[in-house]
């Protein structure tokens, strides 16, 4: 059973977190890319919404393992026509038939997931051969002295966020199942740089 803390403190802390203005920059710069039929892994508080244009995507179903996160999904504001579908799911077990999707997003997710090269073989097996992965996460830095501080704080910040790991690989990860077209990479500015190293682009299903 979920406690308090994870009912009601930490959905509004991943909101407040995930939707300021940097990253909804990331986001803005993304997810117009989306094409198709898209599916988006760790739908969240919907913060992507808003960026999908309606005349490239056909319709955006959303998964989320979380009912508060789903709920402020639903309420998120979006543009006219864009057709929404939010679900119970998790990333790992995606509920949907092989090669049924154009695009999947995840932004911000595979920090989270249990089992992220799971939720990225699930992400290729749905998704049709030439189909497209957009993706923007943060991870492990690439400066040792970073990633050295970030395993030190990586135990106390899962408990405080969720899950959240910092020292997952992002693109080691992502090209393991797909082939990366575009990365960009770099520290986010005004944050801790242990918390702040993102990368972002497009991958490609084989």
């Amino acid at each position: 059973m979920a406690s308090f803390y994870e009912k009601h403190v930490l959905p509004r802390l991943i909101r407040c977190g995930c939707g300021c203005e940097m990253l909804a920059q990331k986001r803005a710069a993304l997810i117009p890319g989306a094409s198709g039929r898209v599916l988006e892994l760790g739908i969240g508080g919907g913060l992507n919404l808003k960026f999908y244009d309606p005349a490239r995507v056909s319709g955006v179903t959303g998964i989320d393992p979380s009912a508060e996160l789903r709920a402020y999904a639903r309420a998120a504001p979006r543009p006219d026509g864009l057709a929404v579908e939010i679900l119970d799911a998790s990333a790992e077990e995606i509920p949907f038939e092989d090669g049924c999707f154009d695009t999947v997003v995840t932004t911000f997710t595979l920090c989270t997931v249990p089992d992220a090269p799971r939720a990225l073989a699930e992400a290729r097996r749905v998704l049709r051969p030439g189909g497209q992965l957009l993706f923007c996460e943060h991870g492990r830095a690439p400066d040792a002295g970073v990633a050295a501080w970030q395993r030190r704080v990586e135990p106390v910040w899962k408990r405080v966020f969720g899950g959240c790991h910092l020292t997952r690989p992002v693109s080691g990860n992502i090209a393991a199942r797909f082939s990366i077209e575009r990365l960009e990479s770099g520290y986010m500015p005004k944050t801790p740089r242990l918390a702040g190293w993102v990368e972002w682009g497009r991958a490609v299903a084989g």
